[in-house]
């Protein structure tokens, strides 16, 4: 934990609101004026597209039908721990970018003076010097593997995750309608998935300081036929704090509309609130950090 170099983590899967979460961050950081080392969790993949595709048809020619982005084994989770604890240090550490599409290969290109292509990873190269805060979002904010442990590092972490039933919905319609996978691949890369969510994805929920699960109010039961995704106005987020006694809850409840506390820990929201709601909660937890930070220099 470092008070000079702080790190912040946004875990969740693809789909889950991750985006909506950086957005309140830029925000924030916009507002106070933070620069930021902003780092992407798929470039902390250990496989190429190509690589990856090539592993899983061994694994399952093996016998093993759940190799998955999820899991340790397709990740670098020795690196990530490596540059939370460098950049808590020193404010430095090692970064690199995964090619997600075609521009982002000519951005790269461009820049580097390489050829690579979408699926790729650019070289690693240094973080930012000077930045005030290191921000990452991916899958693996706070993940633990046998002697690797990720979240140790991490000053401030933020959950953000659907009810599980809406985040196969999330799937089941991102990847059909903008990859063109049929339903039949999205089931079995849901449940390919699946050991690997529960074993590396789902325990890093718990070791978050502030949990942002959306919760539709509409029927999801049978996620596969559903017809389309629920809207945030027909949702819940049920924000959940590991430190309540340092949470104003009669202030953000004044200043949320229609939000209540369920439990001691536990505040729920309008969905249509959420971003607005990351907002007013992460706001004053980013200024505590940055001013403990100017205190320590």
């Amino acid at each position: 934990m470092s008070k000079k170099h702080p790190v912040i983590a946004v875990t969740g899967s693809s789909g889950a609101g991750t985006t909506t979460v950086k957005r309140a961050f830029e925000h924030i950081f916009r507002r106070e004026k933070i620069q930021a080392a902003v780092i992407e969790g798929d470039s902390f993949h250990s496989l190429t597209r190509v690589q990856f595709r090539e592993q899983v048809k061994a694994a399952e020619a093996a016998g093993n039908k759940h190799f998955s982005h999820f899991g340790p084994y397709a990740n670098h989770f020795d690196r990530l721990e490596a540059l939370f604890k460098t950049y808590g240090e020193t404010g430095g550490g090692e970064k690199r970018y995964y090619i997600h599409s075609d521009e982002e290969a000519a951005y790269h290109n461009k820049r580097l003076g390489t050829q690579l292509v979408a699926g790729e990873f650019t070289p690693w190269e240094p973080v930012p010097a000077d930045t005030d805060l290191l921000f990452y979002e991916g899958l693996h904010g706070l993940a633990v593997d046998g002697d690797v442990d990720v979240a140790r590092y991490v000053d401030l972490g933020v959950g953000v995750v659907p009810v599980v039933n809406l985040e196969w919905i999330q799937k089941i319609h991102r990847d059909g309608a903008e990859r063109g996978y049929s339903a039949d691949v999205i089931v079995d890369t849901i449940l390919r998935r699946m050991p690997d969510y529960v074993n590396h994805i789902t325990p890093q929920f718990s070791r978050t300081d502030v949990n942002f699960q959306r919760v539709p109010t509409v029927d999801t039961s049978n996620p596969f036929i559903s017809r389309d995704i629920p809207t945030p106005d027909e949702s819940f987020v049920i924000v959940h704090f590991s430190k309540p006694a340092e949470v104003d809850f009669p202030y953000l409840i004044n200043m949320i509309p229609n939000s209540f506390m369920s439990r001691s820990n536990t505040l729920v929201v309008p969905g249509g609130k959420m971003g607005y709601a990351m907002e007013l909660i992460l706001g004053p937890m980013i200024e505590r950090m940055i001013e403990a930070k100017r205190k320590k220099k």
